[in-house]
């Protein structure tokens, strides 16, 4: 070997322990105090260069990182698990916070309703005791009221997030499109994409937030995106390949065919059914079924109520228009979708609270209906008791007469479009369906945030796995520069004696 080719290989071994020591000292850079979210350790490999049968030196090879595309993608669904989740919870909590805390719920108040009654029944003249049973009434019927508010924010809180994750959605989409136009000719050239690469990811990974999608990545540098509900997302779209438009939202309002709330479209292709996994589809999820059938829950358990106790005699509870709905007819063409927010005390009985024990209306007997009824009248005895009976026995029991069971409670062709189907079917009192209601859309949240909970576990673990394999770790890169700096110092120290062996040489000539 000549003293040139030793000198070229020391120096070719300088060059490239530079480029390790600079990887390195950008690798502690960007780590440091988190500098750069979503940062992956890069390395720069060095390749032997051989002129015919001699080696020349070492080459160093563009900075590459070592990331698991298939731990990546268990983390995106990992993340869209838990945000969707998360996003559930947190609408949902204000429906919880609305039935009120125990002893205020449409089921305590139903239960009080019972218990003012049957006060009452012991001193049927006694007008304070008629003034409770009213307040009790009034009590329930703004519980229902309340419920029924926050229904309604928390679906109108759904279409809103809806559009925002639209927007968050293309610009994601947008920031991975800009990035592999600049990725697909740097690889073309052969130079280092490993940064681009991890800032593509990080804007993967938001997208996947929103719809959880795996990056299959291409042989040019470029990926395509696959979306858990099937859908290959198209990239470089100039304005967004998503739309929603903004819609402000009634009980009667729905999505579907004749509804008039909108879709969630790619160009001009409705994806609404295919959005797959994360908080867009948990959003439009709420919207268009958990809330509306919460909302047709409340409604079928109010329209119960007042028109149970209309048919024994006593016109309780009416809507804003003084009607009673018929909880025989179709929920979604009946009239009393949203009854629950409009729920109120009898205006009559509220001006005569006497009301409560001679009753409002009179009943004709039917077949499979409630006995005969006729009201006590002003002249009628103080210690009228029947009402008050037939309410106890029949409007809050379980039979409409003897030996006569009520009818049961609507389970099917329930919401605005008459698709949504309720678990709440085998109650036949008004306050065993109220508490059955209660149970079901309280413990929605607790759910929701269970789910959470151990998805975002899974997702932690995923994350520690990604970052052993992938991440920075201090002590090892300082212990790299190390032994970085141990190469350093022997190349030199071969150019040194290279130098040396010239100078012997030169001195031998002279």
């Amino acid at each position: 070997m000549s003293l040139d080719l030793a000198l070229s290989i020391a120096r070719s071994g300088l060059s490239h322990v530079n480029r390790q020591l600079a990887q390195s000292a950008s690798n502690v850079a960007n780590v440091a105090n988190a500098a750069t979210p979503g940062y992956t350790r890069k390395e720069v490999q060095g390749e032997a260069v051989v002129s015919g049968a001699l080696s020349s030196g070492v080459r160093s090879a563009e900075a590459t990182r070592a990331v698991d595309a298939a731990l990546v993608a268990q983390m995106n669904a990992a993340r869209a698990t838990t945000d969707a989740a998360t996003a559930r919870a947190t609408l949902l909590k204000g429906v919880e916070v609305a039935h009120g805390a125990t002893g205020e719920s449409v089921a305590d108040l139903t239960a009080a309703i019972g218990d003012a009654f049957t006060a009452l029944r012991g001193d049927p003249s006694d007008t304070l005791l008629q003034s409770q049973v009213v307040s009790a009434a009034e009590d329930l019927a703004e519980r229902y009221g309340t419920v029924s508010s926050a229904i309604q924010e928390a679906r109108q809180g759904a279409q809103d997030a809806m559009v925002r994750d639209v927007d968050t959605l293309n610009e994601a989409l947008r920031k991975v499109s800009d990035l592999t136009k600049q990725i697909i000719p740097l690889r073309a050239q052969g130079q280092s994409t490993a940064e681009l690469e991890d800032q593509r990811d990080a804007a993967i990974a938001t997208l996947s937030s929103v719809m959880q999608v795996k990056a299959v990545a291409q042989a040019n540098g470029g990926v395509a995106l696959i979306t858990a509900g099937g859908l290959n997302l198209p990239l470089y779209s100039e304005n967004g390949p998503f739309t929603v438009a903004n819609a402000t939202l009634g009980p009667e309002a729905y999505y579907g065919s004749g509804g008039s709330l909108p879709g969630v479209m790619l160009g001009t292709t409705d994806v609404t059914s295919r959005l797959g996994n994360g908080t867009l589809a948990a959003y439009a999820s709420l919207r268009d079924t958990e809330l509306p059938l919460a909302q047709a829950e409340l409604d079928v358990s109010a329209a119960n109520l007042a028109a149970r106790f209309d048919a024994q005699g006593l016109t309780l509870f009416t809507g804003n228009a003084g009607s009673v709905p018929d909880p025989s007819g179709a929920y979604a063409t009946g009239g009393w979708i949203g009854f629950a927010g409009a729920l109120r005390v009898n205006p009559a009985v509220t001006a005569d609270p006497g009301l409560v024990r001679d009753g409002t209306r009179a009943v004709a007997a039917g077949a499979g209906g409630a006995t005969a009824f006729t009201p006590n009248p002003n002249s009628g005895p103080a210690d009228f008791t029947t009402l008050i009976d037939r309410v106890l026995n029949n409007s809050l029991g379980t039979q409409v007469s003897a030996g006569i069971a009520q009818p049961a409670f609507a389970s099917t062709g329930l919401g605005p479009g008459g698709n949504l189907t309720s678990s709440l079917r085998s109650n036949r009192s008004l306050s065993d369906h109220a508490a059955s209601l209660v149970a079901t859309q309280t413990s929605a949240r607790a759910g929701a945030e269970g789910d959470a909970k151990a998805s975002g576990d899974l997702l932690a673990s995923l994350e520690s796995r990604f970052s052993d394999r992938s991440g920075v770790d201090m002590d090892k890169e300082l212990s790299a520069m190390i032994a970085l700096q141990t190469a350093y110092s022997a190349n030199a120290r071969l150019i040194s004696t290279v130098q040396t062996m010239y100078d012997t040489l030169f001195q031998a000539v002279r």
